[in-house]
């Protein structure tokens, strides 16, 4: 097919004489970080059913596609596991609420409380985001958290309290950067260290910190030795 020419004597293109068209359906929609903008921003989640056209119009089904994720501000689209990241904000709060956490565990499993510990602990969670947290509010936890599981002070972190730290970082882990890992060890060893050397029951607790954040063994050894070292 030859092209023809327009009013300003220009050619101009044939149409296409097949092709696929793609009709998307929005079956849901939310907030979620869009990596093509690099924030985060509302979606619509799609589904598509395509046809082939001719000379531009719809004429036989080729089937469904999607679902496809799509960002109302650059259109983007992307598959669905990009849900699975966290937005900026659901990110913060979950970082948040994991270094609050810790403090805790390292603090119940130090068992006097010791006043330059719960400032270490608390200096470390307003850090995170807890701006109004104070040494008296993370002592009362402390208590409270003995009373509630039965808990003895100076014992290995048992089960319970192992499974509140992985409950709070397992969901965290897979979106912080090695660096932004080994931090919060780091912090939680600090608040430790904060009364004196680690007693067995603080380095059992990091320890299991370390394993609920996807570090090696010998890097937890490696980082425990390192916080040691004043900077």
């Amino acid at each position: 097919m030859l092209p023809g020419r327009g009013r300003n004597g220009r050619a101009t293109r044939p149409a296409r004489l097949l092709g696929t068209r793609t009709a998307w359906t929005t079956v849901g929609d939310g907030e979620f970080f869009c990596p093509g903008c690099g924030g985060d921003r509302n979606f619509q989640r799609l589904t598509g059913r395509r046809r082939f056209t001719l000379l531009g119009v719809p004429v036989l089904p080729r089937g469904d596609t999607g679902p496809v994720v799509e960002c109302a501000a650059c259109r983007r689209h992307f598959g669905t596991d990009v849900l699975d990241h966290p937005t900026t904000t659901r990110f913060s709060a979950m970082l948040r609420d994991a270094v609050h956490t810790v403090a805790l565990a390292v603090l119940a499993a130090g068992g006097t409380c010791a006043r330059t510990s719960l400032e270490t602990a608390a200096v470390t969670v307003r850090a995170a985001g807890f701006d109004d947290c104070t040494e008296d509010q993370l002592e009362t936890l402390v208590e409270a958290l003995a009373e509630d599981t039965g808990r003895v002070y100076d014992r290995p972190c048992g089960a319970g309290l192992a499974i509140e730290l992985h409950e709070a970082l397992d969901p965290l882990a897979p979106h912080l950067a090695p660096a932004g890992r080994e931090s919060i060890l780091l912090q939680a060893a600090r608040i430790a260290l904060a009364d004196g050397p680690y007693t067995p029951a603080e380095r059992d607790a990091l320890t299991t910190v370390g394993t609920a954040l996807t570090i090696c063994a010998d890097d937890v050894t490696r980082l425990l030795a390192a916080a040691r070292t004043p900077s």
